[in-house]
């Protein structure tokens, strides 16, 4: 008799929900079981994936057979690093102690990053929200005003400034100059 580990449809149409259960390899996807390990929602965003690591890992030991979307979710969960660092815990390489210690830093890592996910996703959908109810975005920061220059410096900007000021008016008349001879010339042309 084949053992699967493997996903039992759940939820409405559209809306699919999995439990993730141990069942023989004769009996309908989501018929009978042996034993139910977790579930898994792929509707979330990032999806959401409850499931208990020691069944699992004592089913893997015993032989059961996980199937594709199974066998990711249990290498996405540790299963298989737990599988990983267990043979060489047989093989002499670690000791039980230092097995678990990589598992537990390798599980405590891991869940640092999907809650980092979800926290990312909150955010993107709070800032959707915000700009799909029109809400306004906060105003911006006033910048730190700048420490006054000493007064001979202040005195040469001045002069700098006033340059400038003289410079831009003598352009802006012949700037005018130009408009007005175009104007009488397209006038001509619509009177034609």
């Amino acid at each position: 008799m084949a053992v699967k580990m493997r996903l039992q449809r759940k939820g409405r149409r559209k809306r699919p929900f999995y439990h993730i259960v141990v069942a023989d390899g004769r009996a309908p996807r989501d018929g009978r079981f042996i034993e139910r390990l977790g579930s898994y929602n792929p509707m979330t965003k990032p999806a959401t994936i409850e499931i208990d690591r020691d069944k699992a890992f004592d089913w893997l030991q015993k032989g059961a057979q996980p199937t594709d979307t199974v066998r990711a979710i249990l290498r996405f969960k540790g299963v298989y690093y737990k599988r990983h660092l267990m043979r060489g815990v047989a093989k002499g390489a670690l000791t039980e102690e230092q097995a678990e210690a990589k598992y537990q830093e390798w599980i405590d890592a891991k869940e640092s990053k999907i809650a980092a996910r979800f926290e990312q996703t909150a955010a993107e959908r709070a800032d959707l929200l915000a700009k799909l109810s029109g809400t306004p975005p906060p105003p911006p920061a006033p910048e730190p005003e700048e420490e006054e220059a000493p007064a001979e410096e202040a005195g040469a900007a001045e002069g700098e400034t006033e340059a400038a000021a003289e410079e831009t008016p003598a352009e802006e008349p012949a700037a005018e100059e130009a408009a007005a001879e175009e104007q009488p010339a397209e006038e001509e042309k619509k009177e034609d």
